[in-house]
């Protein structure tokens, strides 16, 4: 089921297209292009943390749905679309740490990928080559991915004010998922978070971006956790125990 969504924000309109009824690998095939963000939300405790942590972008502390970012550059001359991302890649007797490119392929599996996103802003094609390029020669160059600047972000995030400044523990050249989107977007003269330092970006600043954009967004019913299920399993016991015992009572009453 497709479902088309309008937010009104800051006299500003975008459209969220909501997926329910399509596999990972059927809505990445579908929507990605060159030019436009990817973000994910997955089940590792990472993912969870992260998304934790953006909670305190929300006026109700609401969970956010996003732990990554990454930028498409296309179908290449393989036939897969590729994806430029800063993340932590590990393949047997290879560990990647830093900005990579990598096949959406990567993303087809369900059980770890549970919530996708396409965020198409309707860049021109030389927008979107400024953006590869610029994404290409961070691959090139080797820029890593900075987990202490992650600490950093979540410091910035308990406190408000240090936002629009310099991430308190930055690296040079080091970039996360979303600080890496945001520094590449604003290579093309476009800033996804006005006056929030590159550095301190998350995946949940990029989702929220104030500039008109269409929003892909596949989302599923989420199933009960362990600890949602042991629950439902203790409250089921605890109720026919109680009703043994109250017709054992009654029993004993009657005898009496």
């Amino acid at each position: 089921m497709i479902q088309a969504i309008l937010f009104m924000e800051a006299s500003m309109t975008r459209e969220a297209t909501v997926v329910t009824d399509l596999s990972n690998r059927e809505f990445l095939e579908r929507f990605a292009a060159a030019g436009r963000i990817g973000l994910s939300g997955g089940v590792t405790l990472v993912d969870k943390a992260i998304c934790r942590a953006e909670r305190h972008l929300d006026e109700q502390e609401a969970w956010s749905h996003w732990s990554h970012a990454f930028l498409f550059q296309g179908r290449r001359a393989d036939g897969h679309h590729w994806v430029i991302e800063s993340d932590l890649q590990i393949h047997r007797k290879h560990i990647h740490l830093g900005v990579q490119e990598n096949r959406i392929s990567k993303y087809f599996d369900e059980r770890l990928y549970t919530t996708l996103a396409v965020l198409d802003l309707g860049l021109t094609e030389a927008q979107a080559a400024t953006l590869v390029c610029a994404g290409l020669e961070l691959v090139a160059n080797r820029a890593r991915y900075s987990v202490r600047e992650l600490f950093g972000t979540l410091i910035a995030l308990r406190r408000p004010e240090l936002r629009g400044r310099n991430n308190l523990l930055a690296r040079q050249s080091s970039l996360y998922c979303s600080a890496l989107v945001h520094h590449l977007f604003r290579k093309a003269g476009l800033d996804l978070a006005p006056g929030v330092h590159l550095k301190n970006t998350t995946p949940e600043d990029i989702a929220r971006m104030a500039l008109p954009h269409t929003a892909y967004v596949l989302r599923r019913e989420a199933s009960p956790g362990r600890l949602t299920r042991l629950k439902a399993q203790l409250r089921l016991k605890v109720g026919a125990r109680l009703r043994h015992l109250k017709q054992r009572n009654k029993r004993s009453h009657r005898q009496v």
